[in-house]
């Protein structure tokens, strides 16, 4: 009997809290915290821990599966057609790098006031809002011999014969793809470095002007040490960006004469070979290369701003050592 009326206590105090003001707002709180922790699970983590079982079994989408263990990792690293397109990812990163800089000096020259500024930033940034399959069909006629870009070459006084295919010549196909998402992400990163630009003190530039420093020397001890969390993001963006590449090769190429990324082989595979356990192998290798990548990318940065930020400590420690050795001398004489 006392038990029964300690449970009976217990869920008439619970039911009281509950309908108290703390107890509503503790209940509101758990639900928006379970309820997109549960869709986080069942969409992402549940489906990616099966991908990584997968990846040790030889399988098709439907029909039996062998266990095979480690087999498709070792195949993901001596197959040519596998781990060698990661080396295609090179060229993006090389466009990564003349996008970044573009897009930091424009963002620059544009944060300062500049007729027709706005005007150009609308322009700049429109084509990231293009679909990334249309961009790929734009450049597919753009690129396509005899078309726009070798119309304009001729326009210049270039003979079509001496043209290179733009999309076959495997000395420049790569580039030309690359050429599309420079074309497509710099108006993306221009605008977040004038955010970030345009959250600087204006205080700053006056001080800096009246010590005599020219724009690049503004750039380089006011701008760019402000601006280093949106450098590192964009950076470390645009490099796992560059390892996935898919949508240029893909919708343009469809991966043929030496253009086909990592991705889009590994879309080959899965999709048209059925080597599903294969695939979901390559996943996972392209997974822990982007982490150890965004790790190695976050410690050279910290090491190259901690870097930049003593030595600006030192250079005022010794300006000051020198200032007081003057005010020293003068105060003797």
């Amino acid at each position: 009997m006392a038990a029964q009326a300690n449970t009976a206590g217990s869920k008439k105090g619970f039911l009281q809290w509950a309908r108290s003001r703390k107890g509503q707002q503790a209940i509101i709180i758990v639900a928006f915290m379970i309820i997109p922790l549960v869709l986080l699970f069942t969409f992402t983590y549940l489906p990616f821990g099966e991908m990584v079982g997968f990846s040790f079994y030889k399988m098709k989408y439907v029909g039996k599966r062998t266990f095979v263990g480690w087999k498709n990792y070792a195949s993901v690293f001596s197959r040519k057609d596998c781990f060698g397109a990661l080396k295609l990812s090179l060229y993006y990163m090389g466009g990564s790098v003349v996008q970044l800089a573009l897009a930091l000096y424009l963002a620059t020259v544009l944060s300062f006031k500049v007729k027709g500024g706005n005007i150009f930033k609308g322009f700049m940034f429109f084509p990231y809002l293009i679909n990334g399959i249309a961009i790929g069909f734009i450049f597919k006629f753009f690129y396509t011999r005899g078309f726009v870009f070798d119309t304009v070459l001729q326009w210049c006084g270039f003979q079509l014969d001496n043209l290179p295919y733009w999309l076959k010549d495997q000395s420049i196909n790569n580039i030309s793809l690359v050429g599309t998402s420079v074309w497509r992400y710099f108006g993306q990163n221009m605008v977040l470095f004038i955010g970030a630009i345009m959250s600087v003190d204006s205080e700053l530039y006056e001080a800096a002007m009246l010590d005599g420093a020219n724009r690049f020397e503004q750039f380089r001890y006011i701008i760019l040490p402000s601006i280093k969390t949106i450098v590192t993001l964009n950076v470390i963006l645009s490099i796992t960006g560059s390892l996935s590449a898919f949508e240029p090769p893909y919708v343009i190429t469809s991966g043929a004469n030496g253009t086909g990324t990592y991705f889009v082989v590994m879309n080959e595979i899965a999709h048209t070979q059925q080597k599903v356990g294969l695939a979901s192998a390559m996943a996972v290798v392209l997974l822990l290369i982007i982490f150890a990548a965004t790790i190695l990318q976050k410690l050279f940065f910290k090491y190259v701003f901690r870097s930049a930020e003593d030595e600006d400590f030192g250079a005022a420690k010794k300006r000051e050592k020198q200032l007081a050795r003057y005010a020293a001398r003068k105060a003797g004489r």
